[in-house]
């Protein structure tokens, strides 16, 4: 049997160690899919399409759709886009 390595080391080995620029580009990337992945969910919960979503909050189809996909998304946007889809975002101090 192989060694067992755990999730922490197996993220390091990856994409560097915690601090460096590799592991801040992953955590970057990670953060926007994660986003990109709770607009495409909620907008198909409410049997929205992209072109409607664009539409309500004033952007075009393929800009939802590079969202989805995981590219980066301005707070503004971000915040546009939550509001028509009724999600809330909620800010807090660690």
């Amino acid at each position: 049997m192989g060694k067992s390595i755990n999730a922490k080391e197996l993220i390091a080995k990856r994409y560097g160690k915690e601090g460096s620029k590799e592991r801040e580009k992953f955590r970057e990337d990670a953060f926007s899919f994660y986003f990109g992945e709770i607009i495409k969910n909620r907008r198909k919960e409410l049997h929205m399409t992209q072109e409607n979503l664009a539409e309500k909050v004033g952007k075009k189809r393929p800009y939802i759709s590079r969202i989805e996909n995981g590219e980066d998304i301005q707070l503004s946007n971000f915040a546009l886009i939550a509001n028509a889809l009724g999600l809330s975002i909620q800010l807090s101090a660690e």
